[in-house]
């Protein structure tokens, strides 16, 4: 691969991080997707390095720590941006999570540690002690930017105004798909507001979990031209996947196909995705963990089993995380 191509690089609003346009999901390439092995997944790694890549998306939910140990081997450490996130809401509870992150990526700080899927303005008051210990870390050098991660409007409004929080990591596609408390617009509009006011900014869900798959090419030109975006993560587990976002977001080729008009900005009725899809073990014993964990109402317990509605999943995986067995997965 060509280190030419991915070369664009800005900083995270005023932090002194430099990230590439292409950031590297990795949530895909784990055992609630995937389940890339370690070596294969680290060679990806390697590979979208090679490229120009340099920045890298992962949280505790994730489980591929070990992954990204692998290709930390073998990579700089200075070359190599890591956020990682973390659900705990207490201050002990944010150490242990910070520390565990450090000890099982083998590093000495991590680049950006968020609050991870904060919901709105109650969840982050009730995470403060947690948000203390992490501008406590980052004052002891072991991280260097704190963060949020979000699918709420509310959140990013909130969290632009925050000077403890220099990274806003928000859901956002040409869609709106998996934005849980307003539109399309709204949220661009709180997002454009966050940057202004110096907020690192880089975007998740550009695909809407796989679901805006048959619109790949106007689903990436739309994010790729919003000017108040740093950084995109997209989840990849393949080279040929590296290899198709590395096109149109490290200016191989031009970005010209037109964005459509989205007339209901907030979809009610999600379109399914193409390569990508649900799956639930037949040995699954019914427990509704998975049910209780989706947040867009795609699960419900039929006969003891949960059933998908296909036509509200977003493909995000976490109810996979809520799944003592590991009887359901998305690949």
């Amino acid at each position: 691969m060509n280190r030419n191509q991915c070369l664009v690089r800005r900083k995270l609003g005023s932090t002194e991080i430099e990230v590439s346009k292409l950031c590297f999901g990795t949530l895909t390439i784990g055992p609630l997707q995937c389940n890339l092995s370690v070596d294969a997944a680290a060679q990806l790694f390697l590979d979208a390095i090679e490229a120009g890549v340099n920045f890298f998306d992962t949280a505790e939910l994730y489980r591929t720590y070990p992954h990204l140990h692998k290709m930390l081997i073998e990579a700089r450490r200075e070359d190599v941006v890591i956020a990682s996130k973390s659900y705990a809401y207490t201050y002990d509870g944010m150490r242990k999570s910070v520390e565990r992150a450090l000890r099982e990526l083998g590093t000495s700080y991590i680049d950006i540690f968020m609050l991870h899927e904060q919901e709105s303005r109650l969840t982050l008051k009730g995470h403060e002690d947690a948000l203390r210990y992490l501008v406590d870390a980052k004052s002891q050098g072991l991280i260097r930017a704190v963060g949020v991660s979000t699918h709420a409007v509310e959140v990013v409004k909130q969290a632009a105004l925050m000077p403890e929080i220099d990274v806003i990591h928000p859901l956002l596609n040409m869609m709106g798909l998996g934005i849980i408390d307003g539109t399309r617009s709204q949220m661009e509009l709180a997002v454009k507001d966050a940057h202004k006011a110096g907020k690192g900014i880089y975007l998740m869900k550009a695909l809407g979990g796989g679901n805006l798959l048959p619109k790949f090419h106007q689903a990436i030109s739309y994010v790729s031209r919003l000017e108040y975006v740093d950084s995109i993560a997209i989840g990849m587990q393949s080279s040929s996947e590296l290899m198709e976002n590395l096109k149109l977001l490290g200016g191989d080729i031009a970005l010209d196909v037109e964005d459509e008009e989205v007339e209901v900005e907030r979809a009610v009725v999600y379109p399914r995705s193409i390569g990508k899809t649900i799956h639930i073990e037949d040995w699954c014993q019914g427990c509704g963990r998975c049910v209780e964990r989706c947040r867009y109402h795609a699960l419900r317990l039929e006969g003891g089993k949960p059933v998908v509605d296909r036509s509200r999943c977003i493909l995000c995986g976490y109810c996979a995380s809520a799944c003592p067995g590991l009887h359901i997965r998305v690949y």
